[in-house]
C-alpha cells in the first residue's frame, strides 16, 4: 500500500476513533497529495519518494509554527502543531541519530575527498542526495561543517 492508500485508510480510522488532531493532521497531507496528484505536469500519480518530501515540508512547517507561537505566549497552540508533527512522523521513514549521521557523512568527506570548509558545497550535494528522508537538511549542513572544520 502507497502513503496515499494508507493516509486515506487511516483518515478514516481517525474518524471512527474521534481523533481530532490526528483527523486534522491527515485531511491536511491528503490534501497536499491530491494537490501534488493533479499539478500541472504530472502525471496523475504520486510516487512515495514525492510523498515522503510533501511529509517532511509538512512537519518542518509545523515545527517552526510551534516555535512562533511559543515565542508570541501562545502555548496551547504549540501544542496542536506540535502533536501533529507527531502524527506526521509516524509517516516517515525512521531519521538517523546524531551518531549514525556523523559517520555516514564521515564516509561521504572521505568519499568525496573533502578536506575544509571550502569543499562544503561537494560534500552537501552528496550528502543530501544519499541521506534523503533520513535527516534534516539543517542538521547535514551543521553536521558536515562541524566534521569539516
Amino acid at each position: 500500500m502507497n502513503l496515499f492508500d494508507r493516509v486515506s485508510v487511516d483518515i478514516k480510522e481517525a474518524m471512527l476513533a474521534k481523533d481530532k488532531v490526528r483527523l486534522q493532521a491527515l485531511r491536511g497531507v491528503k490534501k497536499e497529495f491530491l494537490e501534488a496528484k493533479t499539478a500541472k505536469g504530472s502525471d496523475g500519480e504520486l510516487t512515495d519518494d514525492a510523498a515522503i518530501k510533501i511529509l517532511q515540508k509538512m512537519v518542518k512547517q509545523r515545527k517552526e509554527s510551534a516555535e512562533i507561537y511559543a515565542s508570541q505566549g501562545r502555548p496551547e497552540l504549540a501544542e496542536n502543531e506540535l502533536a501533529e508533527v507527531i502524527c506526521l512522523e509516524a509517516y516517515l521513514p525512521k531519521q538517523m541519530s546524531v551518531e549514525e549521521l556523523e559517520i555516514a557523512l564521515s564516509e561521504i568527506i572521505t568519499q568525496v575527498g573533502a578536506t575544509g570548509p571550502g569543499d562544503m558545497g561537494k560534500v552537501m550535494g552528496t550528502a543530501t542526495k544519499a541521506l534523503a528522508g533520513k535527516a534534516e537538511g539543517r542538521l547535514i549542513s551543521e553536521t558536515v561543517k562541524k566534521l569539516l572544520s
